[in-house]
């Protein structure tokens, strides 16, 4: 039986004087019949809508569990349905760091999860699931918010639902719209653009791929990932707007994000980049999907020149997805040396991107 997070109960008291308890009764026939005229227009009517934004919005969301569970990593987060056929826009985070990234929909159905893509920039990601006919958000009719309105915050915050529970609700307002420049722990985000500071608890384990809307459940942004600066111990609780996310989810649906396959019947270059050409060191391989760590990075080199770093582990080559120590290679393998190359690579919880380059 699916359960409403957070619903009042109404609990009753055993009135023990039979005349107490006519009294009671009295009083309360007599509130009924003149509550309609004693309530203003958005009471017991609102309290209705409410439910039926809520009740629309559920089955859009979806619950997200992956790679985590240790050292204070949590194992699982938000995202929300954005086409019938199952693409699901969440949150760019290590939770999606493993093969095995389960989707569950609102009705409790599980699936397997296939990551499409990623924007290192604006930390979002989208999942792919064999499901059709779907309820979804559509990015291209978002809401545009201002400051004061009343928003909707659903998320699976603190892994409450696990099956077809619905998600929980946040209700709150923006408190301001603005660009974001703050800090994830010590080090600066990487994305710098608008954002909506709402006035609601979002920056909780598990919000983050959330779903903010306005008051009537119409689309408005994807909750961020948690914010709180480790130099002032401040935290941001944020959204960024839909429309910031068309064109890098239009990119990786269209598969501008997706690693470099390496085709034997086009032409490589003469002279491609290789780990040996940038001064990299990767961990040796030793399973079939090694992470891209940097182990060494060779002095004088065009790695050293651009700032790489040891335990810097990479996450895309020009823009592209390299999910192995293999994927790296390949897609070197494609690029001709005098190109330059764009890097990001995770360096503790900040994402650097580097430009590099053979300084020819």
């Amino acid at each position: 039986m699916k359960t409403m997070p957070f619903m009042n109960t109404v609990r009753s008291r055993r009135l023990r004087n039979p005349r107490s308890t006519t009294a009671f009764v009295a009083c309360a026939t007599l509130l009924l019949a003149f509550l309609p005229a004693l309530l203003p227009a958005t009471g017991f009517a609102a309290q209705a809508t409410f439910v039926d934004v809520v009740t629309s919005v559920q089955p859009k969301v979806v619950k997200i569990y992956g790679a985590g569970g240790l050292r204070g990593l949590e194992a699982y987060q938000s995202g929300f349905l954005i086409s019938p056929s199952g693409h699901v826009l969440t949150a760019w985070s290590y939770v999606l760091d493993t093969d095995y990234v389960t989707v569950t929909l609102d009705d409790g159905r599980r699936f397997p999860g296939q990551l499409l893509g990623a924007d290192p920039r604006r930390e979002i990601a989208v999942l792919k699931i064999a499901a059709d006919d779907l309820p979804y958000f559509r990015l291209s009719d978002a809401a545009e918010l201002a400051v004061g309105d009343r928003v909707l915050a659903f998320s699976n915050l603190f892994g409450v639902a696990i099956g077809d529970e619905d998600a929980s609700v946040l209700q709150g307002w923006v408190s301001a719209k603005t660009r974001l420049e703050a800090r994830r722990g010590a080090f600066e985000t990487p994305y710098d653009g608008p954002i909506y500071v709402v006035d609601a608890m979002t920056n909780n384990p598990g919000s983050a791929g959330g779903v903010l809307t306005d008051r009537q459940g119409q689309l408005a942004g994807i909750l961020g990932k948690e914010l709180r600066n480790a130099l002032n111990n401040t935290w941001l609780n944020y959204a960024i707007p839909a429309a910031e996310l068309v064109t890098p989810v239009d990119d990786i649906l269209a598969g501008k994000t997706l690693p470099r396959r390496v085709d034997e019947s086009v032409k490589r270059p003469a002279e491609p980049w290789t780990l040996q050409r940038a001064g990299l060191r990767l961990i040796p391989r030793v399973l079939a999907r090694t992470p891209p760590f940097i182990d060494a990075v060779v002095a004088d080199s065009p790695a050293a020149r651009a700032g790489f770093q040891p335990d810097d582990l990479i996450l895309f080559i020009n823009n592209g997805v390299v999910a192995s120590r293999e994927s790296v290679v390949e897609t070197l393998s494609l690029i001709d040396h005098i190109d330059p190359v764009r890097v990001t690579v995770q360096r503790g919880r900040q994402l650097v991107e580097i430009a590099l380059t053979t300084n020819e």
